[in-house]
C-alpha cells in the first residue's frame, strides 16, 4: 500500500517539475496562468462568504481530516526521504537551469566602451530633459518594407503588417515613450538610427495577427502589451530602408545594442525571449501585467 502511495507522490513531483519547466520556458504561459489565477481568486473570494455561512459547521471536521492527511504525508516522506529528495532534484534541475539561462543573449561583438557610453547617455536623458518624438518617415518607407518582407518571407525578427501599423507616439505610455526616445537618441550617437514601426495596437489588429499563427505573435486579443500602450516595435533605418536581417553584422550589432540598452533602462526586450525572439520589441512588462489584470486578462 505504501509503495503505491510513494509512486503516486513521485508522479506528483514529476508533474510539478514539468509544470515549472513549462512556466520557465514560455513567458506567455506564465502570464496566462497568472491571469487565470487572478480570475479564479476573485470568484472564490465572492463565493467564500456564501460557502462559509452554509458549511461553517463542517470546518472543524475538515480541518482535523486535513491535519491527519498532512501528518501521514510527512511521515511517508520521512520514511522515503532519500528517493523523494533525489526525485525532486532530478525533476527541478531542468527548470532551474532554464530559469537561469533563459535571458542569456550573446553580446561578444559589442564593444564594452560603446555600451558604457550609450548607457550613460540614456541615463542622462532619463534624468533630465523631456524628449520630443521625431517626425515620422514617409509612409512609402513602411509600404516598401512590407512588400519586401512579403517577397523574402517574414521571420520572427520582423513585425507584421507594417504599412497599417499605428506609429503615433502620443498613444504610447509616457514613461515608455521617454525611455524609448532616450534609447533611440543614444543609438543615434553610436551610428544607428532607429524609427518607430508600431506603438499602440487595437484588439482587432492583435486578433488578426494572432490568426496568422505562432510565428507572428503568441498573444491573442487583450494579451499584448501593445494594446495598453506599454510596448513598441522599433527598427534600424539605413540607406532609406528598414533593416532587420540578423545575418548582417551591422544589423545584428545594432539590435543587440538596442536590447542591451532597453534591459538596462528597465524594459523587457523581445530578443531575450526563448520561444519567439522579437528583436524589434520592447515593453514595460510589470506595468503591462497590471494593465492586463485590470482589464480581466
Amino acid at each position: 500500500m505504501e509503495g503505491r502511495r510513494m509512486v503516486l507522490w513521485m508522479a506528483v513531483f514529476f508533474l510539478l517539475g514539468v509544470a515549472l519547466a513549462w512556466l520557465a520556458l514560455f513567458p506567455a504561459a506564465r502570464d496566462g496562468v497568472g491571469a487565470g489565477l487572478g480570475r479564479a481568486w476573485g470568484r472564490l473570494a465572492s463565493a467564500g462568504g456564501r460557502v462559509q455561512a452554509v458549511s461553517g459547521h463542517h470546518a472543524g471536521e475538515a480541518g482535523r481530516a486535513l491535519g491527519a492527511r498532512v501528518r501521514w504525508t510527512w511521515q511517508a516522506l520521512q520514511r522515503h526521504r532519500v528517493p523523494a529528495v533525489a526525485a525532486l532534484v532530478l525533476l527541478l534541475a531542468p527548470a532551474l537551469v532554464v530559469m537561469t539561462a533563459r535571458r542569456t543573449v550573446v553580446l561578444e561583438r559589442l564593444d564594452p566602451g560603446v555600451v558604457a557610453e550609450a548607457d550613460r547617455h540614456v541615463l542622462e536623458l532619463l534624468r533630465g530633459e523631456r524628449l520630443a518624438p521625431p517626425p515620422e518617415l514617409p509612409p512609402a518607407v513602411f509600404t516598401a518594407a512590407e512588400a519586401e518582407l512579403h517577397q523574402a518571407g517574414a521571420d520572427a525578427a520582423t513585425p507584421q503588417a507594417i504599412a497599417s501599423a499605428d506609429r503615433r507616439w502620443d498613444r504610447v505610455a509616457p514613461g515608455l515613450r521617454q525611455s524609448v526616445l532616450a534609447i533611440h537618441q543614444a543609438m543615434a550617437r553610436q551610428g544607428y538610427r532607429m524609427v518607430l514601426v508600431e506603438g499602440y495596437r487595437s484588439p482587432e489588429r492583435q486578433a488578426a495577427l494572432a490568426r496568422r499563427g505562432s510565428g507572428t505573435t503568441l498573444a491573442g486579443a487583450g494579451r499584448s502589451c501593445h494594446q495598453y500602450g506599454l510596448a513598441v516595435d522599433s527598427a534600424l533605418y539605413r540607406d532609406g530602408r528598414l533593416q532587420w536581417d540578423m545575418d548582417d553584422p551591422w544589423t545584428r550589432r545594432g539590435y543587440l545594442l538596442y536590447g542591451r540598452l532597453a534591459v538596462d533602462a528597465g524594459l523587457e526586450w523581445g530578443g531575450n525571449w526563448r520561444r519567439l525572439r522579437d528583436y524589434v520589441h520592447v515593453e514595460m512588462r510589470d506595468a503591462c501585467r497590471r494593465a492586463r489584470r485590470a482589464a480581466g486578462y
